[in-house]
């Protein structure tokens, strides 16, 4: 019953209210040493990823080198205004786990993140990843230009015959307009940074994506 209750989104009626100031988060990056939230440099384009659990997935991106100015890790696509962690794991604010990934198009190209983020997980797999079941687990490109839509789904598509000869379903990876993003509390950001050894539940496909050869021209 826990498990069919964090799988099912609430509505905007029911969420839970949050508040209307932001809750505290860090200053700056733990392992990038740059302003958490800016400002940034000129030139630099944002992202926004959701892929399991956030702790895992933000290393993920932070660890693709040159080019990435800040990750971090927030909560986004759900109802609840400034949640907490807590409240997100209710299941109750319709929240995604998700990291924002600020970027230099010049030295990376958004088609190396979205690259990066098929294969860092299983898109299939719909409320949950791994062992972690809930909404806040669900897969999710969140696209601010035009642009990064046109690679995202370009990705999906491309991906989608690979992994389907490798036995998996159908992708569930939604592609939205990026909705507002709120930054986790100071504990979460570049959390396996801290804490090398600490828990990561995500596990990919084995499949790699071919974005990045074919489909990556746009670059923000």
């Amino acid at each position: 019953m826990l498990f069919m209750k964090k799988s099912v989104m609430p509505t905007s009626e029911t969420a839970l209210p949050g508040r209307t100031i932001a809750i505290p988060t860090a200053q700056r990056h733990f392992v990038l040493g740059h302003a958490l939230k800016g400002p940034y440099p000129e030139g630099c384009a944002v992202a926004m990823f959701g892929l399991g659990c956030f702790w895992g997935a933000e290393r993920k991106f932070w660890q693709l080198g040159d080019g990435i100015w800040i990750t971090a890790v927030g909560y986004a696509a759900g109802f609840t205004p400034n949640p907490t962690y807590e409240e997100v794991c209710t299941g109750m604010t319709g929240h995604n786990e998700v990291v924002l990934v600020v970027y230099d198009p010049a030295s990376i190209s958004y088609g190396t993140l979205v690259k990066t983020f098929f294969e860092s997980h299983d898109p299939t797999q719909g409320m949950r990843q791994g062992n972690d079941a809930g909404t806040q687990y669900r897969s999710g490109i969140y696209w601010f230009t035009d642009a990064q839509r046109n690679v995202a789904q370009a990705a999906r598509d491309a991906y989608q015959p690979l992994i389907t000869a490798r036995g998996f379903g159908p992708i569930t990876t939604e592609i939205l307009p990026a909705p507002q993003f709120y930054f986790a509390e100071e504990d979460h950001q570049q959390y396996l940074a801290k804490v090398p050894h600490g828990y990561c539940g995500l596990g990919g496909t084995g499949v790699s994506c071919p974005l990045g050869i074919t489909a990556a021209r746009p670059t923000n």
